[in-house]
């Protein structure tokens, strides 16, 4: 591999895995409130929350183009809130069947025993849904790794600073005598997201039965 193909590696790495830590805390508020039928509007909330997997990533991208100051657009900041966004459908839902997944009496136990809410959360509800909350970051994670339509409208694909993974192959795509850099860039992509793959599925079988 190239210097150029490790940078666009190693920058995808990095901005895959701040947009899973962007997007943990919201989500995980999120997915608790749908789980436990507290959030207010649940019927649009749930709606909007599946934009991102719906509509084409470019509306995504270009939506964020809209709303980002001009000084974040076409930097690696953008490329984070890129990935943010797409994948957090992903982690939300994840993590909401593994708090589905827990006997909300044990949380009320927990409460007349004299647990506070914060303690009833970190004692018995975080370590209870751990895995699912894991299994929905490493899938957040790897569709952050694999962002293309978004990210290249409101970061673009500029060597070294916003070049991505997959936005480093579509560039090799279009170079003359780039097939086998391309091929090689696509490779490595399929096992990054196979390995993202088999981390969460092992993950997945390991969650409590509904």
């Amino acid at each position: 591999m190239t210097p150029a193909d490790w940078s666009a590696l190693l920058l995808s790495l990095r901005i895959a895995g701040a947009a899973t830590l962007l997007s943990l805390p919201l989500g995980l508020l999120l997915a608790y409130g749908l789980a436990r039928d507290r959030v207010p509007g649940r019927f649009l909330v749930e709606n909007v929350l599946l934009l991102p997997l719906v509509v084409p990533p470019v509306v995504t991208g270009y939506a964020l183009l809209l709303v980002l100051p001009r000084s974040l657009t076409f930097t690696w900041v953008a490329a984070v809130g890129a990935a943010a966004l797409v994948g957090f459908p992903l982690l939300v839902q994840t993590a909401r069947v593994a708090f589905e997944s827990i006997d909300p009496d044990l949380e009320a136990a927990a409460r007349v025993d004299g647990a506070g809410r914060w303690q009833v959360l970190r004692r018995v509800t975080g370590p209870l849904a751990a895995r699912g909350i894991a299994a929905g970051a490493v899938l957040h994670f790897a569709r952050a790794l694999g962002e293309f339509g978004a990210t290249i409208v409101v970061a673009g694909n500029i060597p070294g600073r916003t070049q991505t993974l997959p936005l480093a192959l579509f560039a090799r795509l279009n170079q003359v005598g780039g097939e086998g850099p391309a091929l090689r860039l696509a490779v490595l992509a399929v096992g990054l997201s196979a390995l993202s793959l088999l981390v969460y599925a092992a993950l997945v079988r390991r969650l409590p039965a509904s």
